[in-house]
């Protein structure tokens, strides 16, 4: 009998809405799930729940991810000893504001986490999974990444970044047999987008209704375990027709 090998993909910023659809995604694919947070022990433990209730294990992570330090420490030693399969980069915070009146906080916040964020992953990650010859990379972006957005000069940089980061690096270890892609997601029921105006922003989506979760993981599962896999480097839009 063949011993069924499992499989790990990390999931950073995981506890939560897009993060938590995709851990469960995973898990239900069969996948062993590393799972980041920031500070939201509750959240984390309750996902964490859901994971393990799947048949699968469900280890924990609790740091900032704008924080190169706090990262190396946290995930260095355990990508050395046992990369990962496939890294699904989520972390991402929004501050609104016009660019007129923005802060130095407000960008300096959501590029450290948007896209320094992802540099301080992979510059943990990368050397191990490139040493396997193998591996998935996904970084979930956003719309606003793709056509900008007013009021969110900061979030629309940080996506947009995250977007060239990915074609770039695809193409330095496509060769390696590590496929990396972005999924950017349009407007998505989550705690982010509560308190949207519905009326107002529904007409401008083909589909009439805003995303849910669930449609963002199952893109990001397939680009993951897909094993007849010839994406690579890509954009995929998860928005209704919002963006065409």
């Amino acid at each position: 009998m063949v011993k069924k090998i499992m499989k790990t993909v990390l999931i950073v910023g995981g506890s939560r809405g897009i993060g938590k659809a995709i851990a469960l995604s995973m898990a239900d694919s069969g996948w062993d799930i590393w799972l980041t947070y920031q500070s939201n022990h509750k959240a984390a433990e309750e996902t964490k729940k859901a994971i393990e209730e799947l048949g699968v294990s469900c280890r924990i992570f609790a740091f900032d991810v704008a924080d190169y330090s706090a990262t190396m420490e946290a995930l260095s030693k355990i990508c050395d000893e046992t990369p990962p399969h496939a890294v699904v980069y989520n972390a991402g915070v929004a501050r609104d504001n016009l660019m007129v009146w923005m802060t130095k906080e407000e960008w300096n916040t959501v590029i450290s986490t948007n896209l320094n964020g992802f540099y301080n992953i992979m510059h943990v990650v990368l050397f191990p999974i490139l040493r396997e010859k193998r591996g998935r990379i996904v970084a979930v972006s956003s719309t606003s990444g793709q056509i900008g957005q007013a009021g969110q000069v900061n979030y629309s940089a940080s996506k947009a970044g995250l977007i060239g980061a990915v074609k770039a690096l695809a193409r330095e270890v496509g060769k390696k047999n590590i496929m990396v892609n972005v999924v950017a997601p349009g407007i998505i029921e989550t705690e982010m987008t509560k308190e949207f105006p519905k009326d107002a922003i529904i007409p401008l989506i083909p589909l009439g209704r805003f995303g849910q979760a669930k449609e963002v993981a199952s893109v990001v599962n397939f680009l993951c375990t897909e094993e007849d896999m010839y994406v690579h480097g890509q954009v995929i839009g998860i928005n209704g027709g919002l963006a065409i």
